[in-house]
């Protein structure tokens, strides 16, 4: 009597071999794990923000034509952003990505002695630090514009701050999600790329498509080794970074099974693209190459180590295009926000263009042997 061949014991039979294959190479659990937790804790380190660019935004009907505006405007220190409502910007500020809002006043001139503009700085508890710089700068350019005028030296702009209850938002909150991605994106690349090359060098992929598991099977069982690892990988260093930094989980257990989930998402993108670089490979030695080449730009202009706002518009537009960024994105709306899976429609579509031109790339160019 001739027993059915049992798919899901093969299945998990080649899950469990992979994943132990993976702790048997201590670099990679360095790599994945370690790497990561000591770069968290050097951006972290930086506090929340210094004396860097301070960013502006202007208040509806404030008063634009004046010279202090002007000194604002050109100063190097301040970059004015705009913002399509109040709406927006008010809580841009309330969340601390927005130092503060200019509001100019011209006043009235009963007296001569009183100041012709009134210069208000609304802004909230969550700019901690850059509010005091922020308005040091403003106060020197407010001095430098009334000694500019020779002729009249009394008094022309009187800068009132006006400061809310906000959120503070930590450095750590802007880190640890980039971390997360950067793990994710080159270990996953790296694993399942020099994994799947070698298995196909050494012919034991060839040996399996002969054996009566099906493809498919094959092909989950491996990424689900590396799917378990990295998850093991994404649960510690949201738990470090909440527990030991005070990394910010706003709807706490539900904020961290969504950010789980959305590295699952991530993880099954990233291993359609490490198919396609196996596939491409001509030898071992291009693998680091061709995965260099897909993930730095995405390290560097994604937001995992500064804000992409940084980047000139025209950049920003091509950083909008790249699966990190959109991850990055979705992760800290997540984390501090308080937003849910449901609210990144955006960036969970853009990675799923990814993910399905990934694997329609992977299925058309996929190599046994």
């Amino acid at each position: 009597m001739s027993r059915t061949y049992s798919q899901s014991r093969a299945l998990w039979a080649i899950t469990r071999a992979s994943f132990k294959a993976i702790f048997s190479q201590p670099m990679s659990v360095i790599f994945s794990l370690l790497f990561p937790i000591i770069f968290i804790l050097i951006f972290g380190a930086f506090g929340n923000g210094g004396p860097g660019r301070q960013s502006l935004a202007v208040a509806p009907g404030s008063d634009t034509v004046n010279a202090l505006f002007d000194s604002i405007r050109n100063s190097p220190l301040l970059r004015i952003v705009d913002y399509p409502d109040t709406a927006k910007m008010n809580e841009a500020v309330e969340k601390g990505k927005l130092t503060a809002i200019l509001d100019i006043r011209k006043q009235p001139q009963a007296d001569s002695t009183a100041p012709q503009y009134r210069v208000f700085v609304h802004s909230s508890s969550a700019s901690g630090s850059n509010l005091y710089v922020l308005l040091e700068v403003i106060d020197h350019l407010r001095l430098k514009t009334e000694l500019a005028r020779v002729t009249n030296l009394e008094r022309s702009y009187a800068v009132q701050p006006v400061v809310t209850e906000g959120k503070r938002y930590r450095q750590i909150d802007f880190v640890l999600p980039g971390q997360l991605g950067f793990s994710i994106l080159f270990s996953t690349l790296f694993g399942i790329a020099v994994v799947f090359f070698s298995l196909r060098e050494q012919l034991v992929l060839k040996r399996f498509y002969a054996s009566p598991v099906k493809r498919i099977n094959i092909l989950l069982g491996i990424g689900m080794s590396r799917l378990f690892f990295q998850l093991i990988n994404v649960v510690v260093l949201i738990l470090f970074g909440h527990f030991f930094l005070n990394f910010t989980l706003v709807n706490g257990a539900l904020t961290f099974i969504e950010m789980v989930l959305l590295s699952v998402y991530m993880l099954f993108l990233l291993m359609g693209i490490g198919l396609i670089i196996a596939s491409l490979a001509k030898n071992d030695t291009t693998i680091p190459l061709m995965i260099n080449l897909f993930g730095f730009p995405q390290m560097l202009l994604s937001g995992t180590f500064f804000p992409i706002e940084v980047f000139p518009k025209w950049l920003q537009d091509l950083c909008q295009i790249l699966p990190l960024t959109q991850f990055n994105t979705a992760m800290r709306k997540i984390s501090f926000e308080g937003l849910h899976l449901t609210d990144c429609w955006k960036e969970i579509g853009i990675m799923g263009i990814w993910l399905v031109v990934g694997y329609a790339v992977a299925s058309r160019i996929m190599k046994w042997e």
